[in-house]
Parts: C-alpha cells; sequence; structure tokens
C-alpha cells in the first residue's frame, strides 16, 4: 500500500514540479508522510 502510494505521489510531484511553489511542494509532502504512517501504524 505504502509502496503504491510513493508512486503514485513521485508521479504527481514530478508531473507538477514546474508549477508549484517550494513550500507547497513541501507540505505536500508532508501530508503524504503522515499519511503513510498512519496506514503503516493503522495496518
Amino acid at each position: 500500500m505504502a509502496a503504491i502510494g510513493a508512486g503514485l505521489w513521485g508521479g504527481w510531484a514530478s508531473r507538477n514540479r514546474k508549477s508549484i511553489e517550494d513550500g507547497t511542494e513541501l507540505a505536500g509532502y508532508s501530508r503524504f508522510r503522515e499519511a503513510m504512517e498512519k496506514s503503516h501504524t493503522g495496518g
């Protein structure tokens, strides 16, 4: 599950990298990491 999420997020982040500011990108990564931690500890 985490690997699928990471792959999808990686593709999305690289596709939109030119239009995203650093702060927005870091916030998105933070939300992604928190979601992965929740899914990992919940299972």
